[in-house]
């Protein structure tokens, strides 16, 4: 079979390799310039620890099994479980070994289509997926603003003042977001046929080139779905933001878990500011040139959370950030990468193995 053939052509194993090697990387030269001996004096491993770890893997497993009910809802339940399950696994797979902005949105429509699903019916699936996700965004942020202190959200260790490089983050990466948010509800529930062209500006990408016709000849398909969103009913748009809003809270409190594995966190509001850190991470993610964020993820972690490690020497702080970082990417990222790697290969035979040849009997 030609590698050219699907969309993880250009996939191979230095691709899977490379992020690991970056991430890693970043935690040694951090563990290099951080670490302290006595950091492991104030992480003691009892049953706690292990109960709050197990948490934490239940809440990224919540997260995936939110989005499993999402694509069922938005497909009508025309895709079983199991489907369900490969298509989100393949998703984060792709989105763990390419750059943060590029994500697996873009490929997202084969494994859809691939599952048994019209053209058009995935590329509106997809594109309601990626527009649930980015409204999570754009009305939790303001929420999040109004709710937790603005100068504990972006003011880090002694500095004064919340006018840094992570507020400027946060302000750029949402308003990409809000941008990109306005033209997919242009598209999907005001100008179809705009949407159709963009798609098929997305699909002359080098990798996705060859099914440029097929999206062409989908166009009709395209429009005829956005009709059919838009006739959903409330309970329907309930249910699919409902189910974004659980995935997204369950992975933002994976962090928490991870701190309250070895330290106490007496107020909520301490949680609470965690969890509103988290949020604003990943919008800052979104510049992350490397595959999955590897390496910005974990720095931007040990320094914007390591300020709310309950321990009263800063240095040691620090240190401690770094081993919850490396934790928190073994929990929240790396398992994608093992997953996708037997997921992988087996859908490629599956779903592009060359029917056309002749078997013999």
């Amino acid at each position: 079979m030609n590698n050219s053939s699907h969309p993880f052509g250009s996939i191979n194993v230095s691709k899977i390799i490379l992020p690991i090697v970056i991430g890693l990387g970043v935690v040694a030269w951090l563990f290099w310039r951080e670490f302290d001996p006595k950091t492991f004096d104030n992480m003691i491993f009892t049953w706690k620890a292990v109960v709050f770890l197990l948490l934490a893997f239940i809440l990224m497993f919540s997260r995936d099994f939110g989005y499993m009910i999402r694509i069922r809802v938005l497909s009508d339940n025309r895709l079983t479980w199991r489907q369900a399950f490969r298509i989100i696994m393949l998703w984060e797979f792709t989105s763990s070994v390419t750059p943060s902005a590029i994500g697996g949105t873009s490929v997202a429509i084969l494994f859809v289509n691939k599952e048994g699903i019209s053209l058009g019916k995935s590329s509106s699936i997809v594109l309601a997926t990626s527009f649930l996700d980015e409204l999570y965004f754009i009305v939790m942020f303001p929420i999040l603003l109004l709710t937790v202190n603005i100068n504990r959200l972006f003011t880090i260790g002694d500095h004064s003042g919340f006018i840094n490089e992570f507020f400027w983050f946060a302000i750029i990466g949402y308003s990409i977001k809000l941008v990109y948010t306005i033209i997919v509800s242009y598209g999907l529930f005001i100008n179809p046929r705009g949407l159709k062209w963009l798609l098929l500006q997305i699909f002359r990408l080098p990798f996705l080139k060859r099914w440029k016709h097929q999206i062409n000849e989908a166009g009709y398909e395209i429009i005829v779905s956005s009709n059919e969103l838009r006739r959903k009913p409330f309970m329907f748009w309930v249910k699919a933001f409902g189910s974004t809003a659980f995935s997204w809270t369950s992975r933002y409190w994976v962090a928490n878990m991870i701190i309250l594995a070895f330290f106490f966190l007496p107020k909520f509001g301490d949680h609470f500011l965690i969890f509103a850190r988290q949020f604003v991470m990943w919008i800052m993610q979104l510049i992350a040139p490397t595959p999955g964020g590897s390496g910005f993820a974990e720095g931007i972690f040990t320094r914007y959370l390591g300020d709310v490690i309950p321990v009263n020497d800063l240095e040691l702080a620090g240190s401690l950030a770094v081993v919850l970082a490396l934790v928190w990417r073994l929990i929240s990222y790396y398992p994608y990468l093992i997953v996708g790697a037997f997921i992988v290969p087996k859908w490629i035979k599956n779903k592009f193995a060359d029917k056309t040849k002749a078997t013999t009997p």
